[in-house]
């Protein structure tokens, strides 16, 4: 896949696993090279597979997936859109995961949609919004994220309204599916030495955080009922 393949010795990946800095003059994380890769190679795959189709007629539900088709297709890689996406909103290497996670549920639940150029940058930009909002403790608004997608606020908010509903709400992702994906960027991505993505020493503190304080917080509301 060209540029987007990239070989990253070991050492250099545990290196980014074990001291990876949030602060604002950070580097971007390697999962948004791998990430990029595996979009990349998946829109490849899913053009072959439209040119050797005949053409159908969509659901009702397919259909509704059509709102993440742009008017005019964005002159910028998805490395680049990922890139800038980090830059401005600063979203940490976990957040990336998640949004794989979401991307690949979005996929299943509606198995007429297929990520191709004129779809991936607003899916893109949505999965890594709602992963945020899903793993990050603060968070830009919808504006915000809207002008870095470059998109309208009003569209944006649509987007992430009909996200939602077309994934069934199905936004949780426990410790043990979060390292399954992260296993599964590796295989699918991995060069002769493989990557280790930034991943599991914070995200899976967050969510085993936020568990806790979920099973705390039911027990309380046990109590007081």
């Amino acid at each position: 896949m060209g540029s987007s393949s990239l070989a990253i010795s070991p050492r250099k990946l545990r290196s980014d696993v074990y001291s990876y800095s949030y602060e604002n003059d950070s580097n971007t994380p390697l999962v948004i090279s791998v990430l990029a890769s595996l979009i990349e190679r998946t829109m490849t795959r899913n053009e072959r597979i439209t040119k050797n189709c005949t053409w159908t007629v969509l659901s009702t539900k397919d259909a509704k997936t059509r709102v993440f088709d742009c008017h005019e297709i964005p002159d910028m890689t998805i490395q680049s859109y990922l890139e800038r996406i980090f830059r401005y909103t600063r979203a940490g290497p976990s957040v990336y995961v998640v949004a794989y996670v979401y991307i690949d549920r979005f996929c299943q639940a509606n198995p007429g949609f297929r990520i191709n150029t004129r779809n991936v940058h607003r899916l893109l930009i949505t999965t890594i919004m709602v992963a945020s909002k899903y793993v990050e403790d603060m968070n830009y608004r919808n504006s915000y994220f809207a002008r870095v997608g470059g998109l309208r606020t009003k569209e944006f908010n649509k987007l992430e309204m009909d996200f939602l509903f077309l994934m069934g709400f199905k936004l949780h992702v426990n410790v043990s599916v979060f390292e399954s994906y992260c296993c599964h960027l590796e295989r699918e991505v991995s060069i002769g030495g493989g990557y280790h993505i930034e991943k599991t020493l914070r995200c899976a503190e967050e969510i085993k955080s936020r568990q806790c304080g979920e099973k705390r917080f039911n027990q309380i509301a046990r109590i007081m009922m």
